[in-house]
This record gives C-alpha cells, structure tokens and sequence, in this order.
C-alpha cells in the first residue's frame, strides 16, 4: 500500500522533541516492513525545512543544512515515491477550498490532499487526522495508531 505523508507527521518523525516523535518512528517502521510505501510531494519538504528551523516552535531547531538534508534523504529514499500537483489536482484544490469553505490556514492541507487523491493515494500518514479526514477519500494514520498496532 503506498500512504501519503503530511508535514507534521514528518516533523514528528524527524524531531526528537516533538511529543509524537517515537509514536511516529514506530509507525513508519511498522508500515515499512510491511513493504508499504511513503509518498511525498514536494510541497511537503518545503514545508517541513520551514518548520524544523523555526525556534518559535522547537527549543532546538535543526540548522537550514540539517533541514535540508533530511529532506534530501526522505525524498530520495529507496521507500518512497514522488508525486507532483498537477492541472487536476490543483482544479480539486480549488473545488475543495469551495466545497468546505477552507481558509488561508488550510490552503497547504488542502493542496496536498488533491494531489494525493490525484496520485489515487488513499491512505495518509498524519498527525493532524481532521485536517485530511473532511474530504472523505482518505484514510488516516497517526503517531498514535503505533501504540493500538500491538
């Protein structure tokens, strides 16, 4: 199964300090040697180099090279494959932002999520499930789905 990976379960995975961190390290351990597969976009590296180097969000954030490093790996790694928005993704982003009447902060969720279902990826890989889950496509998995695996 190939699962889609958000931002902040990324962040979780990559930062120590962040309180889902082991969850979500167990989870694409658990996910991966099932010979599941990561997909990420590139938007969800961006994002991801933006908020690991923010020190309003971690007492250490990681330098811009560090960020950008793990961001080079993830999207070079053996497990994972790329997708890309494309005209019809971003035409569901659009129709979704009508649809739920989505604002300016879900603008970045909502992208992802079209080019997701775009890719016809049905699974998500999240910490913030209700971000992903109104659009009825997807399934979700969190840090926390690690610990209820055993």
């Amino acid at each position: 199964m190939i699962h889609g990976m958000d931002t902040g379960f990324l962040v979780a995975a990559e930062v120590v300090e962040h309180a889902d961190h082991l969850a979500a390290r167990a989870t694409l351990a658990r996910l991966l040697s099932a010979g599941d597969v990561i997909a990420i976009a590139p938007q969800v590296l961006a994002e991801f180099i933006h908020i690991v180097t923010d020190p309003r969000r971690f007492a250490q954030p990681l330098e811009i090279a560090g960020a950008h490093r793990l961001a080079e790996q993830w999207w070079t790694a053996r497990d994972v494959i790329r997708v890309f928005p494309d005209d019809a993704a971003t035409q569901q982003f659009l129709a979704w932002l009508r649809q739920f009447l989505l604002g300016r902060k879900r603008l970045l969720d909502t992208l992802l999520a079209a080019t997701y279902k775009q890719a016809a990826i049905a699974s998500v890989l999240t910490t913030n499930p209700a971000d992903i889950a109104i659009f009825g496509v997807f399934g979700c998995i969190t840090p926390a789905d690690a610990a209820s695996a055993h």
